[in-house]
């Protein structure tokens, strides 16, 4: 069946148009009325501004689809406002099973997060929370016992936290299918038809099982870790090349490494120190690191390196040019100006998530103090000739494009005043780097309908922005016309 939407608006333009859909792609575009398809299904946008369907470029997707069902702590401003948090949950729901919390920042907390708060909060029943970086988890005893008997401290970091987390996603696959797809109906609410899914373990198989049982409201394309690259590469999975038997939906995307840790956590691997000491983490030494870009790109597989600190940037890019290898590198979020050319000189993108500027302004004014200026610094590294992709990082931030589009358009959020705000982006930028397409003859029909011109939005407007409807191969997958 052949679909005409009527009376669109296409940004910059101020003429209303006909666009006529049929195999999934734009066949037609036509000023208003004048679109030749009598057979066809028409629904009319009454003025409303048709858009290409957005991709978030970094999720981690089964994390964000529990996320709804954790204790939310994001709002916790010390370790004791964190574990009220916690006694009022273990009061309000008296359960035995494991009392997860998502969502602590606890660099600028007065006080340290401690097994003996937790305790005192939950007694026997265990607590993990999750920080909102994912790299750390705050456990109490109890936790402890279950899941790192032998442990000290009162935190898990890095590989440990990844590997806990991976252990509390429930078992029954009904019930966790179940959550994606809300998660999914709720993005392409937001007008999103695509997203990168870079969750931890082997997603191959449960996104095949999640489109076979009926999920088509999203593309995927899905990453892989270093413990599964060599089983990617022996089933002959190569980025870019669609699953047989999803109807193109199921994409293999790229190889995640990830070279160094978090700002929050304090181990992203930094030129300078943190005012506590210590430069950060390196997971990989920079031979390990050459020889997984060497791997993936000889199997075809495109590397997706994980660089949050300005030395771990500098490696990365290192990397790829000793390997001389395209690629991708993930958040990006602090790079030394000698380094900003590298990015389009070896034709690396710069895989960012530019809600985290206004989560970590704070964070980064205190730990990378006088070195903000190179931090999320997207006009930079647009200006240099580089290419960004959008995505959100998702459960760390919303799986909400248009707030990344907000926060690189205004950086700004909440009222304040703009962080470094000669790093904001045009908003005709910030869409293409979330967007995979165009609305054109022959581009596939994957597109959002939306109720206010996105070039002349504000940054709240942006935020904010009414998605009246998603279609994705030409089939709606949000309607509120």
């Amino acid at each position: 069946m052949t679909l005409v939407l009527t009376g669109a608006r296409l940004p910059g333009s101020g003429e209303l148009a006909d666009v006529t859909i049929g195999d999934g792609s734009i066949l037609g575009i036509a000023p208003s009325g004048a679109a030749a398809a009598p057979e066809a299904e028409r629904v009319g946008l009454d003025g409303r501004w048709l858009i290409p369907g957005l991709w978030d470029q970094h999720v981690h997707f089964t994390q964000w689809a529990q996320t709804a069902r954790r204790l939310d702590v994001s709002r916790a401003g010390s370790a004791a406002d964190a574990a009220a948090l916690v006694r009022d949950r273990a009061q309000a729901d008296a359960g035995s099973d494991v009392l997860v919390g998502f969502g602590f920042h606890d660099v600028l907390w007065p006080d340290l997060p401690t097994r003996e708060l937790l305790d005192a909060a939950a007694g026997d029943r265990p607590v993990v929370l999750i920080a909102g970086d994912l790299h750390c988890s705050w456990l109490n005893t109890a936790a402890f016992e279950r899941f790192a008997p032998g442990a000290e401290g009162a935190l898990l970091r890095e590989d440990e936290s990844f590997a806990l987390t991976s252990r509390l996603t429930p078992s029954d696959t009904e019930t966790l299918d179940r959550w994606a797809a809300e998660a999914a109906q709720h993005a392409a609410e937001r007008g999103v038809v695509g997203i990168v899914d870079l969750e931890y373990g082997w997603n191959l198989d449960v996104w095949t099982r999640r489109i076979a049982a009926g999920a088509r409201s999203l593309r995927v394309e899905f990453g892989v870790y270093r413990d599964r690259i060599a089983d990617a590469v022996a089933l002959g999975l190569r980025t870019g090349v669609a699953v047989e038997g999803t109807d193109g939906l199921l994409t293999m995307g790229p190889f995640k490494v990830i070279s160094d840790g978090s700002l929050n956590t304090r181990t992203a691997l930094c030129l300078h120190p943190y005012p506590e000491g210590g430069h950060g983490v390196a997971n990989l030494t920079p031979a390990e690191l050459r020889d997984d870009l060497r791997f993936a790109v000889a199997n075809g597989i495109e590397p997706a390196v994980h660089a949050i600190g300005d030395e771990a940037n500098r490696l990365a890019l290192d990397a790829f040019e000793a390997v001389g290898a395209r690629g991708r590198i993930e958040h990006a979020q602090l790079i030394d100006p000698a380094d900003l050319a590298r990015f389009a000189a070896l034709g690396v993108v710069a895989s960012v998530q530019p809600e985290h500027a206004m989560d970590d302004r704070d964070v980064a004014d205190r730990l990378w103090a006088g070195r903000t200026g190179g931090a999320f610094p997207f006009a930079a590294l647009l200006a240099s000739g580089a290419r960004l992709a959008f995505g959100s990082d998702a459960p760390v931030a919303p799986l909400d494009p248009w707030a990344a589009i907000a926060s690189a358009v205004g950086r700004t959020r909440d009222g304040r005043e703009p962080w470094h705000p000669e790093q904001r982006i045009p908003v005709e930028a910030a869409l293409a780097a979330s967007t995979r397409t165009r609305v054109a003859v022959g581009e596939a029909a994957d597109l959002a309908v939306v109720e206010s011109d996105p070039l002349t939005a504000s940054p709240d407007e942006l935020r904010g922005m009414r998605v009246a409807a998603t279609l994705l191969a030409g089939q709606f997958t949000h309607r509120a016309l």
